[in-house]
């Protein structure tokens, strides 16, 4: 997805809200409006309603999140996802998640995921097993919702894929991406939705120190900068065995507004570490967070060696 970074880990599930196709109009017309107040987009950014028709009537997926209302029935779009038909490199069909989003006052409560949810069930009813989308690789939190909460793995690292972004998220950094796999009709996903999914079980551990007890590695552990910011480490270890941890800023955007230069280091820090790993036969299987005293938390991708899907 585009603009994923308001699809992310949530707290509580909220009855009153309801998961459904797009049906009409002025519905579709509503998208656009949310577009504006999730991101901030300027116009020419905007996906508009006439090709959420063309997506629709071409075998692709627009789903709303909406609001009941107690006041004469009505109910309020407060969040949306969508996605279109493609192919992968081999001619197999896919559907692509192109962008979600879900409106300030109500993120953090579950609806992002429930969205991703309510996608998979469309796409095995179609019979897709499937589902493929990018997101920025430094945002934390959504990397925990994309590969902890749902099941996702990636191993490609898309450089610059959209060139120079406007929106507020995005300007200013070469708009690197991971592209993510979620491959919906396997156990491994089944088991990650699964509420008594244990990660230790799978080898994945609660928590980045977890791992390391287990003599997981970090490649890359964070420095504090003289600002109490953390800088991209000067020393990196080789890419070696089965599991290994690179870590990334638990909070991103936070330091694009402190300190440009210093996101600019951190792109491409992990840049060349993720290119590295993944031509060395790694896999991004989770993302680990952890709080730390003083630091705001410790983020690390966890990857596997020569992983495949159980």
């Amino acid at each position: 997805m585009r603009y994923a970074v308001v699809c992310q880990v949530e707290s509580r599930t909220l009855p009153s809200i309801e998961i459904r196709p797009i049906r009409t109009h002025s519905e579709r017309q509503a998208i656009e409006q949310l577009q504006r107040e999730i991101w901030n987009l300027v116009d020419v950014k905007i996906v508009p309603d006439h090709m959420l028709v063309s997506v629709q009537k071409s075998g692709g997926l627009v789903l709303g999140a909406f609001e009941s209302s107690s006041d004469e029935g009505r109910e309020r779009l407060i969040g949306f996802i969508y996605g279109l038909v493609g192919l992968t490199c081999d001619g197999r069909v896919k559907h692509c998640s192109d962008m979600a989003g879900v409106v300030p006052a109500y993120q953090n409560q579950n609806v992002g995921y429930r969205l991703k949810l309510a996608q998979r069930e469309h796409m095995l009813a179609q019979g897709i097993d499937l589902i493929t989308w990018t997101f920025d690789p430094l945002e934390s939190r959504n990397a925990r919702l994309n590969f902890r909460k749902l099941g996702a793995t990636c191993r490609t690292y898309l450089r610059n894929l959209y060139g120079s972004m406007r929106d507020e998220l995005n300007a200013g950094l070469f708009s690197d991406r991971f592209q993510v796999e979620w491959h919906i009709a396997s156990d491994h996903v089944a088991d990650r939705l699964s509420d008594d999914w244990d990660p230790r079980m799978a080898g994945l551990g609660d928590s980045p120190s977890a791992l390391q007890a287990e003599g997981v590695p970090v490649l890359n552990p964070a420095l504090p900068g003289d600002n109490g910011l953390l800088c991209p480490s000067q020393e990196v270890l080789p890419i070696e065995g089965d599991r290994l941890l690179i870590q990334i800023p638990a909070h991103f955007q936070a330091i694009k507004a402190a300190d440009f230069e210093l996101a600019r280091a951190w792109r491409a820090h992990t840049r060349a570490l993720f290119e590295a790993a993944f031509a060395a036969g790694h896999t991004v299987v989770d993302l680990l967070f952890e709080k730390t005293k003083g630091k705001g938390g410790q983020s690390c991708y966890l990857l596997r060696k020569d992983w495949t899907l159980s």
